[in-house]
């Protein structure tokens, strides 16, 4: 990590003062809560622009106190693209794009314990993730975001130059097979597995970010297993440094939406025996380039 403050000119916040909602930002680095916007009622075009332009320049966005339908979850999910269904994960009856969220005392695990970005395993991975929290306990279940643009501007020049042109495996198999055994649901015969490139280009910033993680990528392509083993247990480290993060409270009735091209997420299971539920609805996305 750079010793000096020089950094800091990767945080550089808008100038441009956003007229139609509120925009308070969580860290420097990433994460935003967003006021004046009911999801539930009609967005005017000119509120949805600056939710768009929010969501670009913070990464992670959150709206606190909403009341949602699934069907106006689903609704908003759908102003920014198609809707994508999990390859394992359950869903709510009737709606198939919409992911269940729960954990309570009788949970073997929770979702999302590790840095990870949402389904990296398939071929076209997903634009984003809107996931609207409806209980929570008073204390403790919060979820960590990272800001992928930031971790890859503070390598070095010689690492950027050592990523330049790999690529890497990430595979759901050993994510997803029985994972979900607890609540019957029945493994499929085969989970998704693709390579993508180690960084990533984002279609619309046009931004390089890191695209590997902990949870699905598992090696690197052309390098030996111990070369793989040690180039991606450093960039692990590196994109979870504390710089490039914000840590997010959850409240009944929040939804966050995160972009999944240039973020990375960890949620914090330290609630058990508490009961947290809620909903993802999943945006697709296109193949990395």
């Amino acid at each position: 990590m750079p010793a000096s403050r020089a950094h800091l000119r990767t945080f550089t916040p808008a100038s441009d003062p956003y007229r139609e909602i509120a925009v308070k930002r969580l860290t420097p680095a990433i994460g935003a809560e967003i006021g004046g916007v009911d999801l539930a009622a009609p967005i005017p075009d000119a509120v949805f622009a600056e939710i768009e332009r929010a969501f670009a320049e913070n990464l992670v966005i959150f709206f606190r106190d909403q009341t949602l339908t699934p069907e106006a979850h689903l609704a908003f999910g759908r102003k920014f693209g198609e809707l994508h269904v999990h390859p394992a994960a359950p869903s709510e009856a009737g709606h198939p794009e919409l992911m269940v969220i729960a954990t309570d005392e009788n949970s073997p695990r929770a979702n999302g314990e590790g840095w990870h970005s949402d389904v990296s395993c398939d071929a076209e991975p997903p634009l984003g993730s809107m996931l609207y929290i409806r209980t929570c306990p008073e204390v403790g279940g919060d979820t960590l975001f990272a800001n992928m643009y930031a971790a890859y501007d503070l390598l070095s020049e010689g690492m950027k130059r050592r990523l330049e042109g790999l690529q890497a495996v990430h595979d759901g198999e050993h994510v997803y097979r029985g994972l979900y055994a607890n609540l019957g649901v029945t493994d499929r015969p085969v989970y998704p597995r693709s390579v993508h490139p180690v960084v990533r280009t984002h279609p619309v910033t046009r931004r390089k970010a890191l695209f590997v993680n902990s949870g699905f990528t598992t090696a690197i392509v052309g390098l030996s297993p111990d070369e793989s083993d040690a180039l991606l247990r450093y960039l692990f480290g590196h994109l979870a440094h504390p710089l490039f993060q914000c840590r997010f409270r959850w409240t009944p009735g929040t939804l966050a939406f995160w972009d999944n091209r240039c973020a990375q997420h960890q949620a914090i299971w330290d609630y058990w025996p508490e009961r947290r539920y809620g909903n993802r609805a999943t945006i697709k996305g296109d193949a990395p380039f």
